[in-house]
């Protein structure tokens, strides 16, 4: 077959007012927040830690960030490294950095040092921002002694979380050559305009990482073209479902800003429509349902994991949910019963969809209104195009109904990844971007993923890579042959198991052993949940391991329950 040509299939299953070609605002990044500013100064941004600013407060914070910044060196095309939990510190530097034409290379608080260390050779950033909340107290000494030793990073900046809690006049870190307090880019007034490039729509605004087929991660070059498209693509999908009231919206930011979703679903499109953004470090369930009762939220992204802890959360049937009105589950697949128990707390259908880091997340969505297609991703976005190409041929376009690998194009999607020639070779195809996962689309244009062509374990919300946990596991003394899949958890989705078999003269260890084992070489979030023990692996014909009886068996551990 050829290629899809319009009327697309999906295009007939589209809401009410919602056209595929319509028409989207041109612009960058940087063009999201001066257009909020002339429309809603005085409308409250960011809530806090107890505190709350303005738009016009909070541009202010971000023009003082870009000043200091720019005071260390930071210019046009200067990757600098974001190692940040759900701070204030996020936005505020995420928009500075970007604001001088750099750009932001994600790190996750999750990450091991081997990972940042792969990360931060693979951008070139010299320069990183952490800061002292929480878990992260003393990572920011930590890396600024090690990583600037070992010649990776040459400065890093702590950013106090006090600063927010309680005002400029809280304590700062000392600053030494290699550390500068965060505090201190605040010092400086606003970045004078004609300091400021003018940013193209083609200029690469984030250093994305996911994961990469030698194991390793690699880095999306995620343009500001593909973030403006992506913002605009959600809220031309999203106004003519009664989903957007501009300046009106309050939005819980519990999701990880150094995650695509939250960072285009939450940070960007709030701030393209002057919502307010209460901002958590983490997720707790009685704080977010505390949140949405005092503070009316009516938004609220989050993940399966998130939305099974509210479901089952004592007295949440006694609780005053009526401000929800949109409701977000991405990341992984939620469990039919909790979607309609979600739905009967709420009396609103707990949405979803499907997208990739690589797509600056959107893919598809399913319509608000209208019959419920549990089990689908829903359809294509506005300026999307997605196919099912044959995995023997990905330029053959396969029928409606048959199972294949999932393509996709459009403004959104990136051209390429970083220092990946043979990759980008791999993945792109006519314009199209192959996803690597398996599935089909009905004659109504909605599309069911099957299965994932990669072995990719969703944990949680967060991307698991098996082959990294299973190349950090063979360092443990006495492993002879590992596989690691993923295996059904209740709470999370999936989480990783490994199968092990020993060196002789070896004895078992426990599944706590190993993890300890692990934490300083994977993420927490990589970390196996379950452990087995075998005589032998199975093996393909020519002698490689191989995963797919093993995948069976728990299948039909899991069916005989």
């Amino acid at each position: 077959m050829t290629e899809l040509t319009r009327p697309f299939p999906w295009e007939k299953s589209y809401p009410e007012g919602v056209t595929w070609d319509m028409p989207l605002k041109s612009g960058t990044i940087n063009d999201i927040l001066p257009r909020t500013l002339a429309r809603f100064p005085n409308q409250t941004a960011l809530h806090y830690g107890g505190r709350s600013w303005t738009y016009t407060e909070f541009t202010n914070y971000i023009d003082r960030a870009a000043n200091g910044l720019a005071k260390l060196g930071v210019e046009r095309n200067t990757p600098v490294a974001l190692f940040l939990p759900n701070t204030m510190w996020h936005p505020v530097l995420f928009f500075a950095i970007l604001k001088l034409g750099a750009h932001v290379v994600h790190l996750s608080p999750l990450d091991a040092e081997r990972e940042i260390v792969h990360k931060l050779k693979d951008a070139g950033a010299r320069l990183l921002a952490t800061t002292d909340i929480g878990a992260m107290a003393g990572a920011g000494q930590k890396l600024a002694s090690g990583l600037s030793a070992a010649g990776l990073i040459e400065r890093v900046i702590i950013g106090e979380d006090a600063f927010w809690r309680q005002g400029e006049t809280a304590p700062r870190t000392a600053a030494t050559d290699r550390i500068v307090s965060g505090a201190s880019l605040l010092d400086h007034g606003p970045i004078p305009a004609e300091q400021c490039p003018i940013v193209a729509t083609d200029d690469v605004a984030v250093l994305q990482f996911t994961g990469g087929t030698t194991g390793l991660p690699k880095a999306a070059m995620l343009t500001h073209g593909n973030f403006a498209s992506a913002v605009e693509i959600y809220r031309v999908w999203s106004e003519p479902q009664g989903m957007i009231n501009y300046g009106g919206e309050k939005v819980l930011c519990v999701l990880p800003l150094f995650h695509i979703y939250a960072l285009t679903a939450v940070l960007l499109l709030s701030s393209s429509i002057g919502s307010e953004i209460f901002l958590h470090p983490r997720f707790d369930t009685a704080t977010v349902v505390d949140d949405i009762e005092k503070h009316g939220i009516s938004s609220f992204p989050g993940v399966p994991t998130m939305w099974i802890a509210i479901a089952n959360f004592p007295g949440i049937e006694l609780r005053n949910l009526s401000s929800l009105k949109l409701l977000r589950s991405g990341g992984a697949a939620c469990p039919v019963e909790i979607e309609a128990r979600i739905h009967k707390l709420t009396g609103q259908r707990l949405g979803g969809g499907w997208g990739m880091t690589e797509t600056a997340p959107a893919g598809t969505n399913i319509p608000t209104l209208g019959p419920n297609r549990y089990g689908t991703i829903g359809l294509p976005l506005p300026h999307i195009i997605m196919d099912i190409v044959s995995l023997d041929d990905p330029r053959k376009v396969l029928p409606i109904g048959e199972v294949g690998e999932i393509r996709i194009k459009g403004p959104n999607v990136i051209s390429g990844y970083h220092n990946r020639p043979e990759e980008n070779a791999k993945c792109f195809v006519d314009g199209y971007l192959l996803t690597g996962d398996m599935g089909f689309m009905d004659k109504d244009g909605f599309f069911t993923i099957v299965d994932r062509k990669k072995d990719m374990i969703i944990s949680g919300g967060f991307n698991v890579y098996p082959r990294a946990i299973e190349e950090a596991i063979y360092e443990y003394p006495g492993v002879a042959e590992v596989v690691v899949i993923g295996v059904a958890d209740s709470y999370r989705g999936e989480a990783a198991k490994a199968f092990v078999t020993l060196k002789p003269g070896t004895t078992e260890f426990s599944l706590e052993d190993l993890r300890a084992f692990l934490a300083d070489k994977i993420g927490k979030h990589e970390l196996p949940a379950h452990l087995e023990f075998r005589a032998d692996l199975p093996k393909t014909a020519v002698g490689k391991l191989s995963k797919k009886e093993l995948v069976a068996e728990e299948r039909a551990k899991l069916a005989s329950k």
